[in-house]
């Protein structure tokens, strides 16, 4: 099946201005420190007393719903579960209500997603979004959706590197392949009225993150960039990411876009913080306000 490579301008149907937010937790589990924080000590990162006897914090996979005009974007689809119990294992994972589950409990139905937007290919990402039929077969979850992310990190992730192939899994990336509605994003710029992609090169080459104005205000859906409040200091840079001096440089001018801009970041990774806004401080930018996505918005989700 072919797919389809377009500019973040192009022109997508599009109903109404009206935008409403839903996030949703689709994993909760856990994550050695040491990955979440690299080369930042224990003795400083874990003063909050957020790790277990072996070293764990908790995690969540935080997705995001957006319902516009004739549109329901889903932003990322979390682990999935069609893999083995050791899978599932090491990663400390609680089981719970499959996505499109979670979805159905927001009051819409999993054939009703119209759109993905993926900030990236790896598992903790993706996984969700195909399923094990009875016959044992792989299928998309949402078979009416169209999926959108990066041509550099489709490229990145159909021919992985020795550091990130354990994240890539076939089935879940070729069955969008397959599907003939996937999209490779090449440039930044406006995906609907509301909805601009920025691009990231230093968790992976390629992550998309979505910046969204809704009610007057930007919501930044941060991904792996910055996946929770504690990554904001500038040394707190994930062992896994690909380019950490990379990721301080962009996480350096982001931050200070951020301040001035007044953004709320809304985190994928943050077991204990919904969302934040930033404040400059002698020592840098940091954390200001915690709060739900609920709250910053005014709105009962």
């Amino acid at each position: 099946m072919s797919i389809n490579t377009y500019f973040c301008s192009k022109e997508i149907p599009f109903k109404s201005a009206l935008m409403k937010l839903y996030p949703i937790i689709s994993d909760l589990w856990k994550m050695d420190g040491g990955v979440a924080f690299g080369v930042v000590p224990k003795s400083i990162w874990n003063r909050s007393k957020m790790a277990d006897e072996n070293n764990m914090i908790p995690i969540v996979t935080r997705c995001l719903l957006i319902e516009t005009g004739n549109r329901l974007i889903l932003v990322d689809a979390g682990l999935g579960n069609k893999r083995d119990e050791k899978y599932y294992n090491v990663r400390y994972r609680t089981e719970g209500p499959s996505l499109a589950e979670l979805i159905e409990q927001k009051g819409f139905r999993k054939e009703q997603v119209t759109d993905v937007l993926l900030t990236h290919l790896h598992d903790d990402h993706v996984g969700a979004l195909t399923e094990k039929s009875e016959d044992g077969n792989i299928r998309l979850v949402f078979p009416n959706a169209s999926y959108h992310c990066t041509a550099t990190q489709w490229d990145w992730a159909i021919h992985p590197n020795k550091r990130e192939v354990a994240a890539y899994f076939p089935d879940n990336l070729l069955p969008l392949e397959q599907s003939g509605k996937l999209n490779l994003i090449t440039e930044e710029g406006e995906f609907l009225p509301g909805i601009r992609l920025r691009i990231y090169n230093g968790h992976t080459i390629g992550q998309m993150i979505p910046f969204i104005q809704v009610d007057g205000k930007t919501v930044v859906f941060s991904g792996d960039f910055i996946p929770t409040a504690y990554n904001i200091p500038m040394p707190f840079v994930p062992s896994v990411d690909v380019q950490p001096l990379i990721t301080m440089k962009e996480k350096a001018e982001f931050l200070n876009e951020a301040v001035k801009e007044g953004y709320i970041l809304l985190f994928q990774h943050d077991y204990f913080n919904e969302c934040c806004n930033l404040i400059q401080t002698e020592k840098g930018v940091a954390a200001d306000k915690i709060f739900t996505l609920a709250e910053a918005l005014n709105q009962a989700n």
